[in-house]
């Protein structure tokens, strides 16, 4: 089985900054694009962000010039540095990983549990 495991979230001011990480650890083949969601309560879950295992990243408009992904190959993790936060990005955020575990299987999605993210004064 593949388990996501996010850190990083919590309360940050407005303006602020966080850094989630999610590490990604079991029986696997490969990873392919690795991403972020996020929920509000209230709302649909969204894309953040979603980087390949080339590195290249896209973004949803709403966090272009302020979020940036990145991710470590060798050590199966992926991270979302988050400036200038503001009360619109509350949310829970999930890390996400389309893993080869198997040839036979084929790529699947993973998700981590989530982790609150909380931009308040």
């Amino acid at each position: 089985q593949v388990q996501l495991v996010e850190s990083g979230g919590g309360l940050v001011q407005p303006g602020g900054s966080l850094r989630l990480s999610c590490a990604a650890s079991g029986s696997m083949i490969t990873i392919y694009d690795m991403g972020w969601y996020r929920q509000a309560p209230g709302k649909q879950r969204e894309l953040v962000a979603r980087i390949t295992s080339g590195s290249s990243a896209a973004y949803t408009d709403s966090v272009l010039g302020r979020f940036t992904i990145s991710r470590d190959n060798a050590k199966n993790t992926v991270t979302l540095q988050m400036n200038s936060l503001k009360p619109e990005d509350t949310a829970v955020y999930y890390c996400t990983a389309l893993v080869l575990r198997t040839f036979a299987e084929g790529p699947h999605d993973y998700w981590g549990q989530g982790i609150q993210v909380t931009v308040s004064s």
